[in-house]
This record gives structure tokens, sequence and C-alpha cells, in this order.
């Protein structure tokens, strides 16, 4: 009789959520890396599958060895592909424990792998990308956590000089006035690994275009254990969708012990047609239909418009 075969290995989940790729592999308690492209981020570094390498930032939300095991390897890949050094972001009282950790592997690699680590208090922004910032939201977690938002920075025009000339604008600002003010607008938020508070209904949430989020419990008699390790219940997304504007909400970290079948029936009867805005990043086989929909309805439209322009 011949042995089984070994196990696949995990498939990188992906949703396209217009202008952005979500992309990633997130399994409770074992392994959470989502991916930006468009914003060249990671949020959170549990594993590095060969696209996580490409981005240079890593916004790691906590320092679970789910979310943040492959770090040293994340930098050393970008090493050895002669890549930009790779910058993490965490909370401040991880930054010291991170760069300890990466002085020990000096001594076990008999190398210096560049790296940047840069500590980010609830409240503080870094660029990311100009005019693209990054900002760290204290989260509720068994250990210090953080949930980020990328938050895009727009110079508008001060309602009172609204419609004057270019020649009048150029003299009011050549006498020193201030005639624009920055417009901050939120583009994708992350939840992180956190149980319910207050952080998670304010602006760069309430806001956000896309929102990431972990829901690792979903059964009723399960609320009290997620209490307990401070995660999110699928009751908590209820009261969160009602101030969430976000058209497109991924769940991440659901565990193997999640039917996802059973999780999105339960979802369903929760959420009602809020539901609708809610994707699970590990369902492959559903998020393959909904992006073969996306290129159809594309499809059409472009023949649409070369058919209006023959006309």
């Amino acid at each position: 009789m011949l042995p089984k075969r070994p196990p696949r290995d995990q498939r990188v989940g992906f949703i396209y959520a217009p202008p952005y790729r979500i992309q990633g592999i997130s399994i409770g308690g074992e392994q959470t890396v989502v991916q930006v492209p468009e914003l060249g981020l990671n949020f959170d570094i549990g594993l590095a599958p060969r696209m996580a390498i490409t981005a240079p930032f890593v916004a790691l939300s906590h320092g679970h060895m789910d979310h943040v095991a492959a770090l040293p390897y994340y930098f050393s890949q970008r090493m050895f592909l002669k890549m930009v050094p790779g910058t993490c972001v965490c909370h401040p009282e991880l930054a010291g424990p991170l760069k300890n950790m990466m002085q020990g592997w000096i001594q076990v690699e008999n190398q210096q792998t560049p790296h940047t680590i840069t500590p980010l208090a609830p409240g503080e922004e870094i660029e990311i990308k100009p005019s693209l910032m990054l900002k760290a939201i204290e989260a509720k977690h068994t250990v210090p956590s953080l949930s980020f938002a990328v938050v895009e920075h727009r110079s508008k025009l001060k309602e009172e000089f609204a419609g004057l000339p270019q020649t009048e604008l150029r003299r009011i600002r050549s006498e020193g006035n201030e005639i624009t003010h920055t417009l901050k607008v939120p583009l994708v938020a992350y939840t992180g690994d956190t149980e319910m508070n207050e952080n998670l209904v304010s602006t760069p949430f309430n806001e956000a275009g896309v929102i990431v989020t972990e829901c690792t419990f979903f059964e009723d008699d399960h609320f009290d254990r997620a209490r307990i390790g401070k995660h999110l219940h699928v009751e908590h997304l209820k009261e969160l969708l009602q101030s969430w504007k976000a058209e497109t909400v991924v769940v991440i970290h659901t565990s193997r012990r999640t039917h996802l079948e059973s999780a999105r029936k339960k979802m369903i009867e929760t959420l009602g047609e809020d539901s609708e805005r809610i994707h699970f990043l590990m369902d492959h086989h559903r998020n393959r239909i909904r992006y073969e929909q996306q290129e159809s309805s594309l499809e059409s439209e472009k023949e649409g418009s070369e058919a209006a322009g023959k006309g």
C-alpha cells in the first residue's frame, strides 16, 4: 500500500477590491501575512511566501509567533534579491526585542542582514509612499498590539479661495499665506488581533474603503472564548458594520477548526444584508468565482465602450 502524499502547501488567498489586491495567508494560531501590493505593504509576517518579499514595509500588529515568525527571513530574502532593506513598523514595546532577535541572527548566519525596525506609537504616522501615511492605532489584545490604517494626505484648496484665478492665488501665497489644507482620506484599515474596542469605530475604520479584520469565533457558545483570548466574534462584526462604510470587508484569522461554509451561514444569519460586504480571504473557491465575474464585467464594459466609439 502506497503512503499518502504530503499535504499541499497552503494556497495564497486573493481578493480584488478595486483598486487594491488583498492577498496572503491567514490561519488563526498558525500563520498570518496579508499584503496590499499597491501600497507596498504587508500586514504581519507570520510566514513569507514569495509575494510577501516584494513589499518594502511590514506593519506588525503584535509579537505572537504566527504573526512575526518570518520577519528575519523576509529581511534576509530582500538582501538576497538585492532589494532595498525592508522596514518593520511595530509597537514601541516590541522594537527592542525585535532588534535583539535580529542581533541573534548575526551569530547564527555569520552575517549581518540589513533591516530597519521602526517603533510607532498609537496615533503616530510614517510615510510609506508619497502622500500615503501608515497610521498606528491602539488595539486591545493579550500583548501590546496595534491596528493600522493607510491614510492618503491630499492637498485641497481652502474654501475661501475657491474660484480665484491662478494669478491671484500665486499673489496670496507669495505673501506667506497658506491657501491649502490637508485632507486625510483613509484607504485601507487593518484590525490586527484585538478584542472589541472604541478605536475600531474611529474615523480611520469608519471611513476606510477596504477593511481587513480578524474574526476568530463564530459559534454562539464561543463568545466567552473570544473575550478571554481578546479576539473578535461574529456578533462584534454586526455592531462594527453599522459604523464601517467599507464596501469590502476581508475576514482573516479563521482557524482550521472553522468550517467556512458554516461560518458563512452564521455570517449571513447574524449580519443580514451587510454580509454581502464580507469576504473570507481563505475562501478560494468563492473568491475565484468573484474575480472571474469581475473580469467578465470589465470585458463587457470594454466591448461596450469600443462599440460606442465605432458608432
